[in-house]
């Protein structure tokens, strides 16, 4: 690694998974303060990472979801090969990671090799680490495919991301000063919170004095999902959609606290240091996210369901009994008390529970 002095990381996959990597950027940071470190992901995810102090530069390739666009892409990658990058890492380790990381040049080629994906994916890297020997949660992951370079863990496993200051006064304009924010939507529905049990949330924070205003991302299903709750109870604020990336972060930065289920906004309230309660109870949620939270991530509270009888990988819950149902609105009002009591809108200290 000494004679590492350009290295470029590679991530593409679900908008909250990019800020998982931080921390393992964080380590070959310190490893080599001297090296310029880049990251690679796709133009959707940029936003998360172009506000992070020591990272050299990152990068922003096109991407539509079941389509390649090579004829946008192709600028990308000779620009890239230009670099002439000494190491690339690739943290996911899917199809697309593998194949950008043969075209992108560099000397030394990392990622996990797995038994599934096209053929070629093993020729892609020059240095791998069976992907069945790294842990399940994230953090711990990408820090452990980094050891094969004797990487050490960093100083600080904490998540780390920034909002531009440039949109503090727009998002200002969107969320009112000291409220809670909860983003009652996710990727896959399985992992969504029940609708009643967010409007007895409701009630009891605001029986205690606690604003609470609800979010949902800007897909059609999610601002059904919102509309619906609106219309279950109409007194409530809810955000309007926020389609930028970046205004979202601000207006995320704002909030006095996130309460959330194993979402992206919940991963980004968290790198921005906003108190988090999160939400956890699907099988891959506890084994890939909740490790953080529990401990690594500062300002965080964590509530878990009972066990579910529904397949791990499905993006729906077909269990008469669904773990996130099994979350009871006294359990998450008792969760953000215990926050609140230690967290002060001018002074937030490190807290962690679980319920």
């Amino acid at each position: 690694m000494a004679a590492a002095k350009k290295i470029l990381a590679i991530q593409f996959k679900y908008l909250g998974d990019a800020v998982f990597i931080t921390p393992a950027l964080r380590a070959i940071k310190e490893y080599r303060p001297d090296c310029e470190l880049h990251v690679l992901v796709s133009e959707d995810v940029a936003p998360l990472l172009e506000h992070v102090p020591w990272l050299t530069k990152v990068w922003a390739m096109p991407r539509t979801r079941g389509h390649a666009r090579f004829r946008e892409s192709l600028p990308v990658i000779r620009a890239l090969r230009r670099e002439r990058f000494d190491r690339s890492v690739d943290f996911a380790g899917n199809d697309r990671g593998a194949i950008l990381s043969w075209l992108c040049g560099a000397r030394e080629r990392l990622g996990p090799s797995e038994s599934r994906g096209f053929w070629g994916r093993k020729k892609c890297y020059n240095a791998t680490v069976p992907g069945t020997a790294l842990p399940d949660s994230w953090v711990q992951r990408h820090l452990q495919l980094l050891a094969a370079w004797q990487i050490s863990p960093p100083k600080s496993w904490h998540l780390e991301i920034n909002a531009s200051p440039a949109l503090a006064e727009a998002a200002a304009r969107l969320l009112p000063d000291n409220c809670i924010l909860c983003h009652i939507a996710a990727s896959h529905p399985k992992k969504e919170w029940l609708l009643p049990h967010w409007i007895q949330l409701y009630h009891k924070a605001g029986s205690a004095g606690h604003q609470l205003v609800f979010s949902a991302g800007p897909g059609h299903r999610e601002r059904a999902l919102l509309d619906e709750l609106k219309r279950m109870e109409p007194a409530l604020f809810a955000l309007p959609p926020v389609t930028d990336l970046g205004l979202f972060l601000a207006v995320l930065k704002r909030a006095r606290l996130v309460i959330a289920g194993d979402t992206g906004p919940l991963h980004f309230a968290a790198g921005l240091g906003v108190p988090v309660v999160g939400l956890f109870a699907t099988e891959d949620s506890v084994l890939r996210a909740l490790p953080i939270y529990e401990k690594i991530q500062k300002h965080s509270c964590t509530v878990t369901g009972g066990p579910c009888t529904c397949q791990g990988d499905a993006a729906a819950c077909d269990s008469l009994h669904p773990c996130m149902a099994s979350i009871s609105p006294n359990q998450v009002f008792d969760a953000l008390m215990a926050v609140l009591e230690t967290t002060r809108p001018s002074q937030r200290l490190e807290t962690t529970c679980k319920t």
